[in-house]
């Protein structure tokens, strides 16, 4: 029939510019709350299952995000910004721009050197694109940003339809874009010795993300199929058979003992007692409650299987099996996944309860810049900014969180912080602070950053390559587990189909930016 076009699908010309930006998002937000999981289940913001970094994470696990990087968002934004460009849409490629700049950085901050100058390259006849240095596609990024904030401030001729971020405020827009640069500065500063100024010029602007009114996120609906709208953490936990995920024993912890404000809004308890704790140990609900806790657990005075008051979790690294838990187990609340308020209620999960996953995927928050400073205060040798800016954010992320509260109708809300409970709280975190020697202001100003982080834990794995802070976090479970990923293998669809590349043999090496000492001496807790 001599056909050269394939019938079933568009061809380029008969593409529509809105679409392709749609299909940009949607698999940008995929993509980031997929890294934002991995990040965040080696920093223990999240539950990890394996003993050994090494095997914690296969190759094939990686396929999706590189399919998603590369032949989504990649090369749909190559597709579609000469269609734009001649209709003047230049604001739908700006924002494309700036998605596409951020996966790169993403890509080399959990990979290393990755393919760039000559990726989708395949109409040329390159199937097998060279990696290009890490340091080189961070450039690349800079400049991409820098085009984009060119592009959102020229007149277009036509507007995106649909803006699912910014609703079409540009202004918010530039200012993500800045803030993207501020991550880039802060995440170069042990390589380039101009990072801080750089940093500090954007912050003398003002043009960044300071309030959460300008938070970058993107909200889900409660539509159960035909589309799944609910948010991922949801819909894999309010189910008829339960729970789906454990959570970290670690950051549960640590928020119970601190009397953290935000902890009924993250957690959703569905029993109040915990086998080895209130009730007896059992071994088929719990298999730890019946073992002795890890010598090296012993040694540094870390929690061990269980928690009090019905926090049921996972220690880092515990690889037994998953019993008949899945109505007993803790699992996300109302933020960010848009679940249930906890209100000590201890009722079961189940399909359409709290929010019924209308809940976020949290992307960059002005909580997190403000920590992003306490950082660079720190750097500085400016203690009393940093104080400022961990207390701040602090608040920001209290805030921001205690507003979901109301997007469960069942909920008792008597049971929320009060406002002097919040106030008491900041003013604690304030003045540990100022009491503490400065490993123990890292410490505070780690924790305090992790916990705001809950719902992406991107940039809390850049952070502790970079500081090796905070050294309170809970060890794995097996005493050598083997040194901490300072990076991740390569996909397997990659190393399989393109001869320019081989695999890396271990996840102990460091991506361009990271200086640090090698693993596993670094981090110091593993």
């Amino acid at each position: 029939m001599d056909l050269t076009e394939d019938p079933n699908y568009l061809t380029p010309e008969q593409a529509n510019v809105d679409f392709y930006l749609n299909a940009i998002e949607r698999s940008y937000v995929s993509l980031m709350q997929n890294f934002g999981n991995y990040g965040a289940q080696v920093t223990r913001i999240e539950y990890l299952g394996s003993r050994n970094y090494l095997n914690a994470y296969a190759p094939t696990s990686f396929d999706d995000e590189w399919d998603l990087a590369y032949r989504q968002i990649l090369a749909d934004v190559e597709a579609m910004t000469p269609i734009a460009q001649e209709n003047e849409q230049f604001h739908h490629i700006a924002i494309a721009q700036l998605l596409s700049a951020n996966v790169l950085i993403t890509l080399v901050d959990f990979f290393g050197d990755i393919p760039y100058s000559e990726a989708l390259m395949a109409d040329e006849g390159n199937f097998n694109p060279n990696l290009d240095n890490g340091a080189a596609v961070y450039s690349a990024a800079a400049q991409l940003i820098d085009t984009a904030i060119t592009n959102f401030n020229k007149e277009a001729a036509l507007e995106p339809e649909y803006d699912p971020f910014y609703n079409g405020n540009y202004e918010n827009w530039i200012k993500l874009a800045n803030t993207l640069k501020m991550k880039i500065y802060l995440q170069t500063r042990l390589v380039d010795n101009s990072a801080l100024s750089s940093f500090n010029q954007i912050v003398a602007s003002g043009d960044f993300i300071t309030s959460t009114d300008e938070d970058f996120q993107f909200n889900y609906g409660t539509n159960e199929n035909q589309p799944d709208t609910r948010n991922g953490k949801y819909a894999g936990n309010y189910r008829p058979t339960g729970a789906g995920s454990y959570l970290s024993n670690w950051l549960m912890g640590t928020m119970l003992e601190d009397g953290d404000p935000r902890i009924r809004y993250y957690f959703y308890r569905q029993v109040n007692a915990v086998p080895g704790e209130e009730i007896e140990p059992n071994e088929q609900t719990l298999t730890c409650s019946m073992e002795n806790a890890p010598q090296h657990y012993i040694d540094g005075g870390f929690t061990f299987c269980s928690l009090p008051n019905g926090y049921w979790g996972r220690d880092h690294g515990d690889d037994d099996g998953t019993p008949g838990d899945g109505f007993l187990r803790t699992t996300y609340g109302i933020y960010p996944a848009g679940g249930m308020f906890d209100d000590s209620r201890f009722a079961p999960v189940s399909q359409g309860a709290g929010a019924a996953g209308a809940g976020i995927t949290p992307l960059m928050l002005a909580s997190w810049v403000d920590f992003m400073r306490a950082e660079m205060a720190m750097v500085e040798g400016d203690v009393a900014a940093a104080q400022e800016f961990v207390v701040s954010g602090t608040a920001k992320s209290i805030t921001k969180v205690r507003s979901f509260g109301a997007l469960d109708e069942d909920a008792d809300l008597s049971l929320a912080p009060s406002e002097e409970q919040v106030n008491s709280f900041l003013s604690g975190i304030e003045t540990a602070f100022i009491e503490a020697d400065t490993e123990e202001k890292w410490n505070l100003l780690a924790e305090e950053f992790w916990i705001s982080c809950f719902g992406n834990g991107i940039l809390n794995y850049n952070f502790y390559r970079r500081t090796g802070y905070p050294t309170t976090l809970q060890p794995n479970r097996e005493p050598n587990p083997g040194g901490f990923i300072r990076s991740f293998r390569y996909p397997a669809n990659l190393v399989n189909n393109n001869s320019s590349i081989s695999q890396k043999q271990e996840v102990t090496t460091t991506v361009f930016w990271d200086t640090n000492p090698a693993s596993p001496s670094f981090p110091e807790s593993n």
